[in-house]
C-alpha cells in the first residue's frame, strides 16, 4: 500500500463529483446530482470495507472511480428489458452502478462469496435501492422463478464457462453482456472454433470496444443472444 492509498479514509469524495459527472457524460449517460451522490456514497462504503475485507484490488478512490464506477457504467446503453442479473457481482460491480443509474431495472446481484454479498446487502440498504437485491449462491444452483432479460458478467469466468453456467437463467431471446479485457476476442474465437458457431442456445450479436474515461486498459463487451439459432453477427469493430 502506498502512503497516498493509506490516506484513502480521509479522502474528500466530494472532489470526485466533477470527474464523475464528466465521465458519465462522455459515456452518454444522464445522471442527476442525487444519483452521482449515491455512486460516491457507495464508493466511500467500498473503500471503508475494503480496508478490512479486501473486496477489490483497487485501493484509492480516484482510481476506483474509473476502474470500477465508470467501467461498470459503460454497459448501461446495452441493457435490455426490465430484469438484470449480475453474475459473480463481487463487491456489487456492475450491479450497484446499474441499480443506481437505472432504477427502472430490477437488478439481482449473485455471488458465492458470503463476505462480498454481506457488503452488497449493506450497500443496497444504505442507498435505499428498492429494485435491487443480492443472492448468496453459486450460479449453477440459483433457480429463480423468472429468467432475466439481461445477464452481465464482469471478470467472472472464461466465455465458454460463463455460457455453460448461465444457460438456465436467461429469458428466451435475452441478452448476455460479457465484460472483458484484451482476451475477450480470443475467448470468443476459441469458443466458436473451426465451425464458427457458439454452443446451442446462443448466437453472437457482436462486440464493442468500450472507451472508459480515465481508464487506459482495453475493455471489450462481448454481446450474445440466448434462445436464438440464426447467426446475427455485428462485430462493431
Amino acid at each position: 500500500m502506498t502512503r497516498h492509498e493509506g490516506h484513502a479514509a480521509e479522502f474528500d469524495f466530494a472532489s470526485l463529483d466533477a470527474p464523475l459527472a464528466e465521465g458519465l457524460a462522455l459515456l452518454g449517460i444522464d445522471a442527476d446530482a442525487a444519483q452521482r451522490q449515491q455512486l460516491l456514497d457507495y464508493l466511500a462504503l467500498l473503500v471503508r470495507w475494503n480496508r478490512v475485507y479486501n473486496l477489490t484490488a483497487m485501493r484509492h478512490p480516484a482510481v476506483m472511480l474509473s476502474g470500477h464506477l465508470l467501467d461498470s457504467a459503460s454497459i448501461i446503453p446495452y441493457i435490455e428489458g426490465a430484469r438484470l442479473l449480475d453474475v459473480g457481482t463481487g463487491a456489487g460491480l456492475p450491479g450497484m452502478v446499474v441499480a443506481i443509474l437505472r432504477p427502472d431495472v430490477e437488478v439481482v446481484m449473485l455471488d458465492a462469496n458470503s463476505k462480498k454479498t454481506r457488503f452488497v446487502q449493506q450497500a443496497i440498504a444504505e442507498q435505499g435501492l428498492a429494485g435491487a437485491r443480492v443472492v448468496h449462491a453459486r450460479v449453477e444452483e440459483f433457480r429463480p422463478d423468472t429468467g432475466f432479460d439481461t445477464i452481465v458478467a464482469r471478470a467472472f469466468a472464461r466465455l465458454d464457462d460463463l455460457l455453460h453456467r448461465i444457460r438456465h437463467l436467461s429469458e428466451k431471446r435475452g441478452i448476455v453482456l460479457a465484460m472483458k479485457g484484451p482476451q475477450g476476442s480470443h475467448e470468443l474465437a476459441a469458443l466458436e472454433g473451426d465451425e464458427g458457431a457458439l454452443p446451442a442456445g446462443f448466437s453472437r450479436l457482436g462486440s464493442r470496444e468500450l472507451s472508459v474515461p480515465g481508464l487506459a486498459a482495453r475493455r471489450q463487451l462481448i454481446m450474445l443472444r440466448a434462445g436464438q439459432n440464426e447467426d446475427n453477427t455485428d462485430t462493431g469493430e
